[in-house]
């Protein structure tokens, strides 16, 4: 029975190296996904993944499908639209989810736009849905690469996006950081949005982001802890999702999303920390 759990990533490459890249996203996607929930920005990071379509499209027309083509047009698609989203979210009236909006929206047509006119034969489903399971040599350096790269810069702007969590008018008032903090982290958000496209697609990538964080949420309050559950929670989620995709012949980046979504039903209801059973417990105590 055991050796059902382990066999397919020691007796074939291919899930080794899935699990590897797996974990790779994790530990440098996560920890970012966790303060994109704190900052309330979960549904940018959705705007920002189909934000790099028209530059991984125009990379196709040029490179083909090269792996540097590929990353530098969707990283610089993603920063672009980050970058106006952002000028004009502090020298306009307009908020940043209308700005961002609007630009994911118009990059997104783009993106559209170009396969259409240029009748390419691009693999739109490998785009949208990625696959974790084709991961070679190259693509894993290129994640431990864009792995060691957010952990360094998260590591840099730790302090500066914890007082932003905490109070964002303070060190917009206080320090000169405020700016750096904010464009820095749209960076990390989008070098690892990249990474995660070319293993679970734009459309999945954001799911390893942010559920692991919702879930942990809903168990404890600290932010160390939220971190390290995180981490914890995508890690046992990428496992189990590459078993199923392995015994039952699923699809692995949505058997993987799946997983974690799971854990994040289930922590709906029973979960310590705002679940729905703690809560009518808590009413009915106070009520009492």
């Amino acid at each position: 029975m055991t050796l059902e759990f382990v066999a397919p990533f020691s007796e074939y490459r291919f899930m080794s190296r899935a699990l590897v890249g797996c974990l790779a996203m994790c530990v440098g996607a996560i920890p970012v996904g966790v303060f994109m929930t704190l900052r309330r920005m979960s549904l940018t990071g959705d705007a920002m993944a189909h934000a790099i379509l028209p530059g991984v499209a125009i990379a196709y027309l040029l490179s083909g499908l090269s792996l540097f083509g590929l990353t530098l047009g969707g990283m610089c698609a993603g920063l672009l639209v980050a970058l106006a989203a952002g000028w004009v979210t502090r020298n306009t009236h307009i908020k940043e989810d209308t700005s961002l909006g609007a630009f994911y929206l118009i990059s997104l047509a783009l993106g559209v736009l170009i396969i259409s006119v240029k009748k390419s034969n691009v693999d739109l489903f490998h785009v949208l849905f990625g696959n974790v399971l084709a991961l070679d040599r190259d693509m894993l350096l290129l994640l431990g690469t864009i792995c060691s790269t957010s952990l360094l810069l998260l590591a840099l702007l730790y302090r500066p996006l914890v007082i932003e969590c905490v109070d964002p008018q303070f060190l917009k008032m206080r320090s000169v950081f405020g700016a750096f903090s904010h464009f820095g982290f749209l960076f990390l958000m989008v070098i690892n949005l990249v990474a995660g496209f070319h293993a679970l697609g734009t459309l999945m990538a954001v799911g390893l982001m942010i559920l692991p964080s919702a879930v942990s949420r809903l168990w404890v309050e600290t932010l160390e802890a939220h971190l390290l559950l995180s981490l914890l929670l995508g890690f046992v989620g990428c496992y189990c999702g590459l078993l199923f995709s392995f015994y039952w012949d699923f699809p692995s980046g949505p058997a993987i999303v799946l997983c974690l979504g799971v854990f994040y039903v289930i922590s709906l209801l029973v979960g310590k920390k705002g679940g729905y059973i703690s809560k009518i417990t808590q009413n009915k105590h106070y009520t009492g």
